[in-house]
């Protein structure tokens, strides 16, 4: 529902044998580091917002600043994805990165990989009508497109492993406990 525009940062080229190198340093430092102190392993990520405009937010995560807004037809500003398409850019940017790190970790060569995903929700909870539909999507549907020269078996491995790992697919389909607290200013 949100317009196309081309406005991203600039991601660095990596090779496959840099992105490997990078992999394995980074798999074996946090392997030691959790071997000599297993607290490490536990990580609080934080990400603060402010409302801004009609119904948008501006997002601030470590020094990474970044709007959230709605289409008009929601009574957004459209001047950024949803938070319904972040919660799916959110999937396939850590599938993209797990099916990165599974790759290299049981040697599947993995050229290219690509993700759509598609989510299904039906917004009579979000507007009050009914609370017979859940609030949040009813299905995602990931699409998972990988170029490269194993076998069809190597890549379904890939995904079992992937499947088993991605802590964004796990947040989306288990029940995660959240806390909330109102403060009045």
């Amino acid at each position: 529902m949100t317009l196309l525009t081309n406005d991203l940062a600039a991601v660095p080229t990596v090779s496959a044998s840099e992105r490997a190198e990078r992999l394995a340093a980074a798999g074996s430092s946090w392997s030691e580091r959790i071997a000599s102190a297993p607290s490490s392993a536990a990580l609080t990520y934080r990400v603060s917002g402010t409302g801004e405009g009609s119904v948008a937010s501006a997002i601030t995560a470590g020094k990474h600043r970044f709007f959230v807004d709605e289409p008009a037809a929601l009574a957004g500003d459209d001047v950024a994805a949803s938070p319904v398409e972040f919660a799916l850019g959110a999937l396939i940017s850590c599938q993209i990165v797990v099916y990165r790190l599974y790759a290299s970790a049981l040697g599947i060569q993995v050229d290219d990989i690509s993700v759509d995903a598609e989510g299904d929700l039906d917004v009579r909870n979000l507007f009050g009508i009914t609370d017979e539909v859940r609030a949040g999507f009813s299905t995602i549907r990931l699409n998972i497109t990988i170029t490269g020269p194993e076998t069809e078996d190597r890549y379904q491995e890939l995904r079992a492993a992937v499947d088993a790992h991605c802590p964004v697919l796990d947040l989306l389909q288990n029940p995660t406990p959240v806390e909330v607290s109102v403060f009045k200013a």
